[in-house]
């Protein structure tokens, strides 16, 4: 599954066993914190029934949080600075944080918490979500087409649903949405470098052959470096 799918899951397992919340930020701080709240019995507004402050609900929440409390968010990269500080406070308390990220940002809280890398969703899971999704779309999916997309999304089920949606509005889709591929351009720079190395080498040996080697293979090798780079002209819709 995906992080969001197994976010959830975790939530719904241990929430008999914690105080749990889960939010996703959004670019709103207060409604944030003000879902956190809710999910944990907070009050979010003072004794004359007004609304509390953004700084008055971040109070509010770390004076009612302890080591019973868990915290799930599933999109930690999108944390604002502000609330990882505030984070590191509750975890200095006792309070039990899970962020997942499609890579650990490697800074702040995330230098303090234990890393654990989980697997890619199958193929099989890939499959299941494309037809669960072409199902609440409406749209009768053959398994062969299904073969077909399921290279587009790769391992990522958002991806996937994305691809159900496109094919059912029957726009074209041959190239992945994905990047899982190796960028090789610095063993190309370094392969160059090389022929440089040997075309110095001949020049101060005084071997011409070596030279001559040397000095076409790199003036060959940046000829088809330079003619691997063009691209078609990029015309945008309407122009």
């Amino acid at each position: 599954m995906g992080k969001g799918e197994f976010a959830q899951g975790l939530y719904e397992e241990l929430l008999g066993e914690y105080s749990a919340a889960i939010a996703i930020y959004k670019g709103s701080g207060k409604k944030f914190f003000q879902a956190l709240a809710f999910q944990l019995d907070i009050p979010t507004e003072n004794d004359e029934g007004k609304p509390l402050t953004m700084d008055q609900l971040k109070e509010e929440i770390a004076s009612n949080c302890n080591d019973s409390t868990l915290l799930i968010f599933p999109e930690a990269k999108r944390l604002t600075t502000g609330i990882r500080y505030w984070l590191e406070d509750l975890m200095a308390s006792g309070v039990r944080v899970v962020c997942l990220a499609v890579a650990n940002p490697g800074r702040d809280i995330f230098l303090e918490m234990l890393e654990i890398e989980l697997e890619m969703p199958s193929d099989q899971r890939i499959r299941e979500v494309m037809r669960s999704e072409a199902k609440r779309q409406g749209l009768n999916i053959s398994e062969s087409r299904l073969a077909e997309l399921q290279p587009l999304a790769g391992r990522n089920p958002m991806v996937a649903k994305k691809v159900v949606r496109n094919e059912s509005l029957g726009l074209k889709q041959h190239k992945p949405e994905h990047t899982q591929y190796v960028v090789i351009m610095p063993i190309i720079i370094a392969a160059l470098m090389s022929f440089g190395i040997i075309r110095f080498i001949g020049m101060g040996t005084g071997n011409k052959s070596l030279y001559i080697f040397g000095g076409v293979s790199l003036v060959a090798g940046m000829t088809l470096k330079q003619l691997g780079s063009i691209r078609g002209a990029r015309k945008r819709l309407g122009q």
